[in-house]
């Protein structure tokens, strides 16, 4: 299994021919994959999911799933039809075994709604949070860790990957941030992750081996 990271919060998972994106928004370049089997949104924020970024995938692969929270489905219900998930629901999409963590987004402010939130699990192996400190109770091997959001602060994205305790993350949700706030948050993030594992960081069209 591969993943690749695009802009901020866009991943796409590959195994064998078959692809799996995750969370298409608004900052990610546009997505021209083929060979897409589904679309998985953690939550409604256009720095996730927007319409013309979703229609442009299932264009390309008319048969592809799209899978996400009520929220999502809600959004998007005038385009394209949603499988809502939410906390401790599972789906198989081709190669992809899915599972489900988690129900609402971090706090922003008191005066911004707070929205559903629902990471990922892929293949046992690799899980997005979305935007949310989410822990599964499963152990995670690779950990997809936001580093720059409204709703973060440093500390607690380092307490945050200290308990899910990953064997490898790379950094992502980074597009709020400077070259020079990048550098920073990375720092944290690796003095979180090593020594105990291994941080990677992955620019926009680079991947990683699972």
């Amino acid at each position: 299994m591969e993943v690749t990271k695009l802009e901020h919060a866009c991943q796409i998972v590959t195994e064998g021919t078959a692809r799996l994106v995750i969370d298409p928004g608004g900052f990610t370049r546009p997505v021209d994959t083929e060979g897409v089997v589904a679309v998985v949104v953690t939550h409604e924020h256009p720095d996730h999911v927007t319409p013309e970024q979703l229609r442009r995938i299932l264009d390309r692969n008319p048969g592809a799933v799209v899978i996400g929270p009520a929220g999502v489905a809600r959004l998007l219900q005038a385009d394209v039809p949603v499988d809502v998930v939410t906390d401790g629901d599972h789906r198989t999409i081709g190669p992809f075994e899915l599972s489900f963590h988690g129900t609402r987004h971090n706090l922003i402010h008191s005066s911004v709604p707070v929205v559903d939130n629902t990471g990922v699990l892929v293949n046992g192996r690799l899980f997005h949070p979305g935007d949310s400190y989410t822990i599964p109770d499963v152990p995670v091997e690779v950990l997809a860790a936001p580093v720059g959001a409204p709703w973060l602060k440093v500390a607690e994205m380092m307490d945050y990957v200290l308990a899910v305790a990953p064997r490898r993350a790379y950094p992502v949700h980074e597009a709020t941030l400077s070259d020079t706030g990048y550098g920073m948050h990375t720092a944290r993030l690796r003095e979180a992750v090593e020594p105990d594992g291994v941080l990677e960081i992955l620019r926009p069209g680079e991947s990683l081996t699972i």
